[in-house]
């Protein structure tokens, strides 16, 4: 019988952990409505081939869209410049929120954070339910065109886009048989 928590190939994780978190219990006494409302995103990578290449992935949890951004590598620094050059399109307080798990590759979390004024938390270790609609995205994404043995490397933002636009063009019975996109667009709307 094991005792405690088993290690893949019988070794400890050495890679080190995120520090200075915000706990995703804090989101809820933040925002109390974050469930109801627009503007709350669930986010994480795809890791590509070997490791060595990644795709962000975003869900709006209200309209349900998908976004997936192209990276230049799985580092911190890159993570943050897609980040940035992504937010960067939007009205500043269009999103409130964004919850990741706890990858160091989010480790620059407060720069983007203070850059564009949005609160990011972070779900607890080894609990991926707490971000479940990313995680079922992210799954739906490597079913359709984002395999695991895929080199993210070459791969284009436009190629990222229409997979997302893919799964965002279809109706969802939550939604009221509306597309994720219509959900996202008509509260883009109603800040004009």
């Amino acid at each position: 019988p094991w005792k405690g928590k088993r290690k893949p190939n019988g070794k400890a994780e050495k890679r080190g952990k995120q520090a200075f978190r915000r706990d995703i219990r804090e989101r809820a006494e933040i925002y109390p409505e974050f469930e109801r409302e627009f503007g709350h995103l669930e986010g994480d990578t795809i890791v590509g081939k070997h490791h060595k290449s990644a795709v962000i992935t975003l869900v709006e949890k209200q309209s349900k869209a998908i976004i997936t951004l192209q990276t230049n590598g799985r580092k911190a620094s890159d993570i943050e410049q897609s980040l940035d050059r992504w937010l960067s399109q939007f009205p500043k307080h269009l999103f409130k929120s964004i919850t990741f798990d706890c990858g160091k590759e989010f480790s620059n979390w407060k720069t983007i954070s203070n850059q564009h004024d949005i609160d990011i938390f972070f779900a607890d270790p080894g609990c991926p339910g707490q971000r479940g609609l990313n995680e079922h995205s992210n799954g739906l994404l490597r079913h359709h065109g984002l395999p695991k043995q895929m080199d993210f490397n070459g791969v284009s933002q436009k190629y990222l886009s229409a997979i997302a636009d893919k799964r965002n063009r279809i109706p969802r019975k939550s939604l009221h048989y509306q597309t994720p996109y219509q959900v996202f667009l008509s509260y883009l709307k109603c800040l004009d």
